[in-house]
């Protein structure tokens, strides 16, 4: 199955979360926060929002920082996705 963002918003496949410390100690799934790093899959068109022409600033292969409590996952292919809007990236990881 292939997903194709619409308008302003971007396919990302976040990093895996930390699983231990850098000590060693092993992390309990409650206690492992979610990345907020991903890598961009799939960007849409851009478009027109609010009569503002918007631009997509990322591309495909893209390291980004994003929200918190951004976007909705999704699953695909046993693989977790996040879309969400462009305006949620905060910035390019380079």
């Amino acid at each position: 199955m292939n997903i194709k963002p619409l308008f302003d918003r971007v396919l990302l496949l976040p990093e895996e979360s930390e699983k231990e410390t850098k000590s060693g100690i092993i992390l309990p799934t409650a206690a492992q926060e979610k990345s907020q790093i991903a890598t961009v899959i799939a960007v849409g068109q851009g478009g027109e929002v609010d009569g503002k022409k918007i631009a997509i600033q990322v591309k495909k292969g893209d390291k980004v920082l994003y929200s918190k409590y951004a976007g909705t996952e999704i699953s695909m292919d046993n693989k977790k996705y996040v879309i969400l809007r462009q305006t949620d990236i905060l910035a390019i990881v380079e």
